[in-house]
């Protein structure tokens, strides 16, 4: 029962599974997914008989559907571009941006550091 759950979760989301991976762009893709995605919101909304359903499912639907392309699109960047998530390394750490490059900018000059430097006052 699990498997057949999953299989079929993975036949109807995962663009790669689906019949959308044969779609190349993978913007159109997702544009294909959210119509269908409206498309669904407002049947069962018909089907209820409520318009008030429908907003609060096509909402819930949107967040739903936005939250699973937001991290199928990191994972997918972080299997084929690891290195495309260096860009945060300098944040919420004790170094600057500019020290973690090993060289420091006064008055418009670049300073390199020696190699090895820690930065910071650690004398």
């Amino acid at each position: 029962m699990r498997n057949f759950i999953y299989d079929t979760w993975n036949g109807v989301m995962n663009s790669s599974i689906n019949p959308l991976r044969h779609i190349d762009d993978l913007q159109v893709r997702h544009l294909v997914l959210q119509v269908l995605a409206w498309m669904w919101c407002i049947v069962f909304a018909f089907l209820v008989g409520s318009w008030t359903v429908f907003g609060i499912s096509a909402v819930a639907h949107l967040l739903f559907i936005a939250a699973i392309v937001i991290t199928v699109g990191t994972f997918t960047t972080a299997r084929a571009a690891p290195h495309s998530f260096n860009f945060m390394k300098g944040w919420g750490s004790y170094h600057s941006l500019g020290r973690s490059r090993n060289a420091i900018w006064v008055d418009g000059k670049k300073i390199d550091l020696p190699k090895g430097d820690p930065g910071g006052e650690h004398e």
